[in-house]
């Protein structure tokens, strides 16, 4: 089916194998004058990116972003260092906290092993569509769950809905002010275990102090601050947190 399921008050988007309706048809114009930023991306990566080639999905985000209008993805800096706790993870369980326009996922996925479960929220449904074409033009729509929902009301519900245990990575990147509230709700869910790497982005810009704090000092982490540049800026600072869970 093409129409999205409904789960209590959120819902899992399905993905169709083929490209769906002429959302954003139309060349990078007058035509997309009136789309956003994310949806003017999209048409880019429609428009030049090689289907079924994520590492030219994501090199043609970062190109866009870099040549035209910069959207708030991971980025090709960062991404690099994300790309390594990734392999060393091996996660075959991961949920990622603000799937955006879909970039980390593809990001992401790409590098996972064959049979991994990604789960990817997200709240904002506009961003949720221009996600849920990017993946499918890279051809990642069958390895990755995406649910359109606020995180404080499906981290709750993860376990009993897509029959997960524990996740073995995480990756923080909604609302800043919302990363420490998550971070506690999948303690108190149990969805974390002994060895669970918790990767948070923009830790310095726009930052998240408070919940630096908290996994840098509740005890309950191995927490290394990785620094970096933020995303298509050679000069702003910037920083992933990995936290190992103690279990």
């Amino acid at each position: 089916s093409s129409s999205s399921q409904s789960i209590g008050s959120w819902h899992q988007q399905p993905h169709s194998s083929r490209q769906s309706s002429n959302l954003f048809c139309g060349k990078m114009s007058s035509e997309t004058k009136d789309y956003s930023r994310e949806q003017r991306g999209l048409q880019y990566v429609l428009q030049t990116a090689s289907r079924g080639d994520p590492d030219s999905v994501l090199a043609t985000i970062d190109e866009f972003c870099k040549e035209f209008k910069r959207t708030m993805n991971l980025g090709d800096v960062k991404g690099v260092i994300f790309d390594e706790f990734v392999k060393e993870t091996a996660p075959m369980t991961m949920l990622e906290l603000g799937t955006y326009m879909g970039y980390s996922a593809v990001r992401t996925v790409r590098l996972l092993p064959q049979g991994a479960k990604f789960i990817t929220l997200e709240f904002n449904p506009e961003n949720a569509a221009v996600a849920k074409e990017m993946i499918s033009f890279a051809r990642l729509q069958d390895r990755i769950i995406q649910v359109i929902s606020d995180s404080a009301e499906a981290i709750p519900q993860l376990k009993a809905k897509f029959n997960v245990e524990t996740f073995d990575m995480v990756f923080i990147d909604h609302w800043k002010d919302a990363y420490t509230r998550d971070i506690k709700l999948l303690e108190t869910n149990k969805l974390l275990r002994k060895g669970t790497v918790v990767v948070a982005d923009n830790i310095i810009k726009p930052g998240a102090p408070d919940y630096a704090e908290y996994v840098r000092t509740c005890g309950k982490y191995d927490s290394t601050f990785h620094e970096s540049k933020d995303a298509y800026s050679n000069t702003v600072i910037d920083g992933l947190e990995k936290s190992v869970y103690r279990g």
